[in-house]
């Protein structure tokens, strides 16, 4: 047998024995039978500590198990939980802090608890043009958390996040609008406009949604009927004024003012509004 060769088995046999000694560790590290609840605990506490938290979610069930009724299965709970918290599994993480809600409802760590549980939603949603059902559940929770915790530190964190996700809302109904709004769809555009106003009037996408809402109406006016004209230009008025109230101070406002005074100078050339006798509506009614 050739030098070389020997070298490779040795090297080889050095790594088997490297491998079977971390085996031998990490089978220490474990849950054994006849491990007393105590013992269990304390291993899988230590997996948790060393940032093993797969392992740990393993351990803290086994204590769960065996230790149910006693203090060690209601902290196996908790930490049960932050082990999937820690290795960003949110929804289970948000799904095993509901279960400590549920079976532990007066801890000392409900605070906590009820803050992280909302987190993960807060974590689990994503941008805005997908599915918002984990934004919305995250804002409803975190709102209760702010009115069942008025006092703690983390309210204003909270309120952040709310102001955050609300934003991603507006944001939502704003792009749709926008969507129908180059598609020629103008009425659907103005109803969403309408719903981010009033839905979220206090973020950036209210204050655009109406100056849109305002050239929404201006061109469905354009592109109406002469019988539905003056009604759509005047709507583009009121939408202006609406606008004036709610924004003053807006850096929008010379846009806004473009298209309102579009929209005045086709009501100046319709002249007064005639006698409701005279008017006549299309066969589409557009």
């Amino acid at each position: 047998m050739n030098t070389h060769i020997l070298k490779y088995i040795k090297s080889g046999f050095v790594l088997l024995i490297i491998a079977l000694v971390g085996i031998s560790c990490a089978r220490k590290d474990l849950i054994k039978p006849g491990d007393t609840l105590p013992q269990a605990f304390g291993k899988a506490s230590n997996l948790f500590d060393n940032g093993k938290y797969g392992d740990a979610v393993q351990a803290f069930e086994t204590v769960i198990r065996i230790g149910r009724g006693t203090e060690y299965a209601q902290d196996a709970q908790f930490l049960l939980a932050e082990s999937y918290f820690n290795d960003e599994r949110y929804l289970l993480a948000a799904s095993e802090y509901e279960r400590f809600q549920t079976l532990y409802p007066n801890s000392p760590r409900r605070e906590e608890v009820d803050f992280k549980n909302a987190y993960c939603y807060y974590k689990l949603s994503p941008r805005f043009k997908l599915s918002q059902q984990y934004t919305r559940t995250a804002i409803e929770k975190f709102q209760l958390f702010n009115s069942r915790y008025p006092d703690s530190e983390r309210v204003q964190e909270s309120a952040e996040y709310i102001t955050e996700m609300r934003s991603k809302l507006a944001r939502k109904l704003y792009s749709s609008a926008d969507l129908y709004m180059r598609t020629d769809r103008y009425e659907a555009a103005i109803i969403y406009y309408d719903l981010t106003i009033d839905r979220y009037p206090e973020t950036e996408w209210a204050e655009r949604a109406l100056v849109n809402e305002i050239n929404a109406y201006v061109i469905y006016a354009d592109n109406s009927v002469t019988s539905r004209q003056r009604e759509r230009y005047t709507m583009a008025v009121d939408s202006y004024e609406k606008f004036l109230q709610l924004f003053p101070e807006s850096d929008l406002r010379s846009r806004a003012e473009d298209y309102v005074d579009e929209a005045r100078v086709a009501l100046a050339e319709m002249g007064p509004e005639p006698d409701d006798s005279t008017v006549t509506a299309s066969k589409d009614g557009r």
